[in-house]
């Protein structure tokens, strides 16, 4: 879901080759590399390149405002990009990614931990030393234990905390007994996971996983104190290990932080802390939103999904506005999942009709036209290693083939079809794609009502649960994905993988599982060649197109505004096309 091509790809590749042949790795130093700066609005896409309006002048209000509310600021209890990148003013993950512009926004640098990780020999156990004298907002240090105990809740109690993925769970060695989590068993723990001291945390795997580094810069390995984790309810009272800390939640309404007292700016090379104030408002309208950025009364879109159809015209004829732009790929994909376990889509030929069905000329004019994506036939984007170009589908110009189209559904044994597609209700172009899709569907038999949920509870309660498109007939699901990180792992693994398909926060909407396609994963995994990893993303790409369960729409890109009054304003493929979260401050 989250992030795109990257630099850093190649100290991956070195880690690989590290975990296979026994060598051992170099620490890496923790100061964090940043691109050049430029003062002033910069001019159009000059935040893709560089952070522009640098200032480390502090105080005044920074406010984030939003479409809906987000799935939970609980860094453990989350997946989505815009959060992932949030969550980092107030939790610091093991890792994380350089707060720069372009691809210097795609390394990897230490956040928590001194230095990045060292594998074992065999690839089977990565260490990490996390900084000496951290504390909490409330003065307790902070601890390993705290690491451990953050990735234990947040992998292994999903009926309390459901969002997030489940790559710690599915990669680290088994307990000798199941492991029921920290809310049932609260005297065990993880013995895959060891703190020799308060400082080291070492990861137990069942295989080499070369992208381990990238794995634990989300925010599940951001401490969390066992002693004030209240389930749920935590998200009410955070404990931040950040730069800010939570003053205030009301949950649906708005958040408001402010600055910790007890972070400190020697253990953290990366962090700013600048303004006086950290404002996020929910449940804002779209157009409200985008007036507020374009009168500077809010600085950062926190979605960052760009503005609507609406005002993207009116930027567009305006010089002096669209100097202020940024317009990036950001490793994105938007889809059409096909549920394959929601009758008649369990049968190829049916949803190979949906493919040559649709018109994703169509669905790109209301996406908001080429600037906000280019027309998709791969799973994997242009931007992320492994990317190969073909069209499994092909329809003259992209306009849908209704004749190959009602071949499929006469093979499917079907004159037509009554299913379901699901949309976020925030989202005014991903409800408007829908609707070009259900258009194009209807003339080749396959009728198909549009239903709305809250983007916030969106693979939590609906398209993510899979009883729950049953029980409703939810066929189609529209979805956008970028990459966890930036490697053919990091985008197809959480959305392909039929081993990461869960009862609540489902991301492998389509319910593909594959047992090729799952061992294909597993084999790219601990391949040491870069190339070869490569080559096998590629092959997944086509295999999961053979089975027809996603239809590529468009590969997306970003239309942002950026306020005057906003500074150090660096837009990264780190999280998506998204401006980073954090370091941004005010003039006002």
């Amino acid at each position: 879901m989250r992030r795109s091509r990257t630099v850093a790809l190649t100290a991956a590749a070195a880690a690989a080759v590290l975990v296979v042949t026994g060598c051992s790795s170099s620490s890496k130093s923790g100061d964090a590399s940043s691109s050049s700066t430029s003062g002033g609005g910069g001019g159009a896409n000059a935040a893709t390149k560089n952070i522009v309006n640098a200032s480390d002048k502090k105080g005044g209000t920074v406010t984030f405002e939003m479409k809906g509310t987000p799935d939970s600021l609980d860094p453990g209890n989350t997946y989505y990009a815009y959060i992932y990148n949030f969550s980092r003013l107030y939790a610091r993950p093991l890792t994380t990614f350089n707060p720069a512009a372009g691809e210097e926004g795609n390394k990897l640098v230490p956040d928590l931990a001194e230095s990045m990780g060292q594998p074992s020999a065999d690839g089977l156990t990565w260490t990490y030393k996390i900084r000496k004298g951290l504390k909490y907002d409330d003065g307790t240090p902070i601890t390993s234990k705290d690491v451990k105990y953050a990735v234990e809740r947040s992998n292994f109690a999903p009926d309390v905390n459901s969002n997030g993925p489940t790559y710690f769970h599915d990669l680290l060695v088994d307990n000798d007994t199941p492991y029921a989590g920290p809310y049932k068993d609260k005297a065990g723990g993880l013995n895959s996971i060891e703190t020799p001291d308060d400082t080291t945390i070492v990861f137990h795997l069942k295989h080499p996983f070369a992208d381990f580094d990238y794995l634990v810069s989300a925010p599940q390995t951001a401490p969390v104190p066992q002693a004030k984790d209240t389930g749920a309810d935590y998200v009410k009272h955070i404990v931040s290990s950040g730069s800010f800390k939570f003053e205030s939640y009301e949950d649906g309404k708005q958040a408001v932080l402010v600055p910790n007292t007890n972070w400190d700016a020697s253990t953290d090379p990366i962090r700013k802390q600048l303004p006086e104030k950290i404002l996020l408002k929910m449940n804002i309208d779209q157009a409200t939103i985008d007036k507020d950025l374009l009168a500077g009364n809010a600085q950062v879109d926190l979605v960052g999904g760009g503005v609507d159809p609406q005002t993207q015209a009116q930027i567009l004829q305006n010089p002096k506005l669209k100097a202020s732009t940024d317009n990036a790929y950001g490793g994105r994909l938007v889809y059409l999942a096909i549920n394959s376990k929601v009758a008649p889509f369990d049968n190829v030929d049916c949803r190979k009709a949906v493919q040559f069905a649709i018109d994703k000329v169509s669905v790109q004019t209301a996406e908001g036209g080429p600037i906000r994506g280019q027309i998709a036939n791969t799973v994997l984007p242009p931007d992320i290693p492994g990317h190969q170009d073909f069209n499994q589908y092909e329809t003259k110009d992209n306009k849908g083939d209704e004749a190959k189209a009602k071949d499929a559904l006469k093979a499917c044994g079907k004159d037509s079809i009554n299913t379901v597609i699901s949309a976020r209700t925030e989202r005014a172009t991903e409800v408007a794609a829908a609707t070009s899709i259900q258009a194009a569907l209807k003339k080749v038999g396959i009728n198909a009502e549009i239903q709305q949920y809250p983007q916030g509870k969106y693979l939590t309660d609906s398209a993510g649960a899979p009883q729950f498109t049953q029980d409703h007939n939810i066929g189609l699901m529209m979805m956008q994905w970028g990459a966890d990180w930036p490697t053919g792992y990091g985008f197809l693994q959480q959305i392909v993988d039929g081993r990461a398909i869960k009862p609540s926060g489902n991301s492998n909407l389509s319910q593909l599982d594959d047992p090729a396609v799952n061992k294909m994963i597993d084999d790219a995994a601990v391949n040491p060649d870069k190339a070869a990893r490569e080559k096998i993303y590629g092959d997944i790409d086509k295999k999961v197109m053979d089975q027809a369960v996603i239809v590529p729409l468009t590969y997306f890109k970003v239309f942002l505004y950026r306020p005057d009054n906003a500074t150090n304003i660096a837009s990264t493929p780190a999280f998506s096309g998204e401006y980073d979260y954090l370091n941004i401050g005010t003039t006002k």
